[in-house]
């Protein structure tokens, strides 16, 4: 199993040894890469997939020059195969991870006891330099003599569902990645975080139709990951009430919708299907934060293209914090932040959600 940029390595070495001088060289599609590409008798190199998904890896290529070096053979050995590159599978681990030991932090929060690890108390123990002040006992406290805090019981078998778009919208280019990009990677760490709080979670990728469904269920974390890491965005437009009517259940749930919110006429139709889950759920919409029209805006302009580019800049903006607007009238939250910090955001949505008993 590879993760999107993340090194792995890569052995090809000849079954038998030829008697003439033979050169090793793997192909590789364009979404993968090597170093070095090429050996003599065999090849150990470092492969660092590129983008996410399914990328087909050809038969090792073989090149065996004659005893005088006049004349070359060229043929192919092995079979051709497949690589599977998940998304990005350590980031996720190390969230997870940071929530399990209670580090996982809002910005410019000190370092205090686990967060949103449960509201039903169970005991009451001797006060630890991580507890939050908001777990001291103070009656047994006074009573004890030293400080006592409030032990409280996990809060597990809560749903969490997520819904991918996969429609054109998110098919813009963040840099070399996609907006379904960073939403597979949000997904993947709010899902592994459901796996250690014992919550159930499923998902639920669409377009104008259901491209993968997984229903809510524990340790479900897995079973995400594996249907959404080789989703591709389609040029066609989302339908998010179809989406949303499967999303919907009988439990109380914590819904996380990964969209884009361009404008309010394109997020028209998520404002008009929010209420179908609203009403019952606790849903949150996330977007990846356009970083370059901010910094267009502001940064000085140095030519005068710069200053249209940044009224372009204003307008566009606007336009997103309109349909952001609409979309909080629905009944969602909604959430917006640069690519690399989606997944936490959506993260301490959900543990929030859940110190709050909102699912």
């Amino acid at each position: 199993m590879l993760s999107r940029g993340v090194d792995a390595p890569l052995e090809v070495e000849l079954g038998q040894t030829p008697a003439a001088v033979a050169r090793v060289r793997q192909p590789l599609p364009p979404d993968l890469r090597l170093e070095p590409r090429e050996g003599d008798w065999r090849l150990d190199g470092t492969l660092t997939p590129l983008r996410r998904g399914r990328h087909p890896l050809p038969a090792v290529a073989v090149r065996a020059l004659g005893p005088l070096g006049l004349g070359a053979w060229h043929h192919r050995v092995g079979e051709e195969g497949e690589v599977l590159v998940y998304p990005d599978l350590p980031s996720a681990r190390r969230i997870a991870l940071a929530v399990a030991r209670g580090r996982f932090l809002e910005g410019g929060e000190r370092a205090r006891g686990p967060l949103g690890l449960g509201t039903d108390f169970e005991s009451i123990r001797d006060y630890l330099p991580d507890d939050d002040v908001r777990q001291v006992n103070w009656r047994a406290t006074a009573r004890m003599g030293r400080p006592m805090s409030n032990q409280y019981r996990v809060d597990r078998d809560r749903e969490l569902m997520c819904l991918v778009d996969c429609g054109r919208l998110m098919a813009a280019p963040l840099g070399e990645l996609t907006r379904l990009d960073a939403a597979v990677d949000a997904v993947t760490a709010v899902a592994l975080v459901a796996d250690e709080l014992g919550d159930r979670c499923g998902t639920v990728a669409f377009d104008s139709e259901v491209r993968r469904h997984v229903r809510p269920r524990r340790d479900g974390g897995r079973a995400v990951v594996r249907a959404l890491f080789d989703v591709e965005p389609a040029a066609v437009e989302s339908d998010y009430e179809l989406a949303f009517r499967i999303a919907e259940g009988a439990k109380r749930s914590f819904v996380l919708v990964l969209t884009d919110l361009l404008e309010a006429s394109a997020a028209e139709s998520l404002v008009e299907a929010v209420p179908v889950l609203a009403k019952r759920h606790e849903v949150v919409v996330a977007s990846v934060a356009d970083e370059d029209l901010r910094q267009a805006v502001t940064t000085p302009p140095e030519r005068e293209l710069d200053v249209y580019a940044a009224a372009a800049a204003v307008d566009v903006l606007a336009a997103r914090e309109e349909a952001a607007t609409l979309v909080r009238r629905a009944g969602a939250s909604v959430i917006e932040s640069p690519p690399g910090e989606l997944g936490p955001a959506c993260v301490r949505a959900y543990l929030r959600a859940k110190a709050r008993a909102r699912l």
